[in-house]
């Protein structure tokens, strides 16, 4: 595939599945549609060197903000932010795009989104690049029972913790912990997060415990951190935190998958200290036969990097990511 330019990065709403999606695209209209889907605590913006890359190559990168993020809509319920609504809205923004089938890339939440996308609607995908979040299968026990074991202070259980008046929901704990930092510094603690972090002392608060780093981030410039922390000022973090809160209910609605796999042709990246991946065992789950045995289709690279990959080693993953695409592309051509 001849390489094209890359072009300005364009902004566009779409009214999709009861929302307004905020999206940002770079590349040829023409080119092959690459949907790009990020996790938390992140807008499109994380993708800005994957959809530079991608256009150059003659790819139409197109990046949304999920729902509950930057500019996109921010519904206040929980209830709003299952697997089905979030999965729903991405369908919903292909047949708006008229697109049957796309490429798509995700990485943490994104990551999640995009397996259960493969999973519900393997019509549309044509392969995936999935960062940091492997795929497994339903477990026996609800997510909460599983993460009981941490305590009240793993981060999960502090993110799913609500406050629930006669008419709505109310913003819970841990936003209200979070207000006592400035955003910015919100971000930074998440995004230089360890393993040993995951976890804080009895009777202190998540982000409390974590350590913003003393020097800027190496991987993102002053300029870029303002553009985020400006979008979570405006949107807040309850929307990004109601996908944790709607955990154990998704766990719940998956029940009719359980046992199925993944079809969709997948490449896995991840970083080597990623502390997904050296927690609860994935590493060993990635690296041994059980991942491939649910996603049989699937070729993994663990490369040099932390959980934020794409931004932070991202020459190599764009060098993964679009020597696998363009297999297909050749594929395609030759057909």
């Amino acid at each position: 595939m001849a390489a094209g330019g890359a072009g300005e990065v364009r902004h566009w709403n779409a009214d999709v599945n009861g929302v307004s999606l905020h999206i940002a695209e770079q590349g040829s209209a023409d080119g092959p549609a690459v949907l790009l889907l990020h996790g938390f605590p992140e807008l499109w913006l994380s993708w800005r060197h994957q959809m530079a890359a991608l256009a150059a190559r003659g790819f139409r990168a197109i990046a949304p903000d999920l729902r509950g993020y930057g500019d996109s809509s921010a519904p206040a319920d929980p209830a709003a932010y299952s697997i089905f609504h979030i999965v729903g809205d991405v369908v919903a923004l292909l047949d708006h795009l008229r697109l049957p089938k796309v490429f798509v890339v995700g990485h943490d939440w994104g990551a999640q989104v995009a397996w259960h996308l493969c999973l519900f609607r393997p019509d549309r995908v044509r392969a995936l690049v999935a960062l940091g979040v492997p795929f497994f299968r339903r477990p026996p026990l609800s997510m909460t029972e599983v993460f009981a074991a941490r305590g009240d202070g793993f981060y999960i259980t502090q993110f799913q913790v609500l406050i629930y008046l006669l008419v709505c929901w109310e913003p819970g704990r841990a936003e209200k912990a979070f207000a006592r930092h400035d955003v910015a510094t919100v971000l930074k603690k998440f995004y230089s997060i360890k393993f040993d972090d995951l976890t804080a002392p009895p009777g202190v608060e998540i982000i409390d415990f974590l350590e913003a780093p003393l020097s800027p981030l190496s991987w993102i410039t002053e300029e870029e951190l303002s553009q985020y922390a400006e979008k979570f000022q405006k949107s807040g973090f309850t929307g990004p935190l109601n996908y944790y809160r709607m955990i154990d209910m998704n766990w719940r609605l998956m029940a009719p998958w359980n046992g199925a796999k993944i079809t969709v042709p997948t490449k896995f990246i991840a970083g080597d200290k990623d502390i997904g991946v050296q927690s609860f065992g994935i590493e060993q789950y990635v690296k041994s036969g059980a991942f491939k045995s649910i996603v049989p289709d699937l070729e993994v690279s663990i490369i040099d990097g932390h959980h934020f990959i794409q931004q932070e080693q991202a020459d190599k993953v764009n060098y993964e990511m679009i020597s696998y695409l363009d297999n297909f592309i050749s594929k395609d051509a030759s057909a």
